[in-house]
């Protein structure tokens, strides 16, 4: 059996430390003996995209904002669905991370982070939300493990009352805030709902072939 191999280390700003591994053709992103995610499983953060862009197909040309970018399966899994008017800003707070799509991952990366559609920010996903009013049609949180973080102190701020009534202010009339986690959390719902958004609760599987724990969504409508 191959051993993993060490491929690239970078820093969380305010965080840990990631670790890029590889075994065999698979790419896995390590928080000490945590895998944050691997190569092998991404159905869940596909399904993140999927059924947030089954919310806005009444509309031609919405605009999406998904942070972080983590392996992309997210913002590849929108792109496969969205139209050519479509917009997708993606916000990704660790430098290294999209390095490592244009390298070590670039066979993943598909050349999603070139698709004309894509607009790169460099930096914290708060950011972008809270100066924006009515601008976006979805935001798309698969930031951290949810919720409960993992990563990063901070993060917990976009899960804040503070932080959803920013999300609310971001989107347009009728936008979604689809927010992705490893973990239920009837507390987070209770929060959504107070904040003001109309919430659904989905359950879904890890892998794309149905199979692997179970993670949440939530999809938080602004009415």
């Amino acid at each position: 059996m191959k051993p993993r191999e060490l491929i690239a280390t970078a820093k969380v700003p305010g965080g840990v430390e990631l670790r890029l591994e590889r075994h065999g053709e698979d790419h896995m992103i390590m928080v000490d003996n945590n895998e944050l995610m691997s190569s092998r499983v991404g159905g869940s953060e596909e399904a993140l995209a999927t059924m947030s862009c089954d919310r806005l197909r009444k509309n031609e040309a919405p605009h999406l904002l998904v942070g972080g970018y983590g392996m992309g399966f997210t913002l590849r899994a929108a792109l496969a669905m969205l139209g050519a008017n479509a917009k997708v800003t993606v916000a990704e707070l660790v430098p290294e991370i999209i390095d490592w799509a244009r390298g070590p991952m670039a066979a993943l990366t598909a050349g999603c982070l070139d698709d004309p559609r894509v607009r790169m920010l460099a930096g914290d996903v708060a950011k972008a939300i809270s100066t924006a009013i009515s601008r976006y049609d979805a935001i798309l949180l698969d930031v951290d493990n949810g919720p409960s973080g993992l990563v990063r102190a901070a993060n917990d701020g976009l899960y804040s009352v503070k932080g959803l009534a920013a999300a609310m202010a971001a989107l347009r009339p009728g936008g979604v805030l689809a927010i992705w986690s490893a973990a239920p959390d009837t507390a987070f719902t209770k929060r959504l709902r107070h904040a003001g958004f109309t919430v659904e609760e989905v359950t879904v599987r890890a892998r794309s072939n149905g199979k692997g724990p179970r993670h949440t969504i939530w999809f938080a409508s602004r009415r």
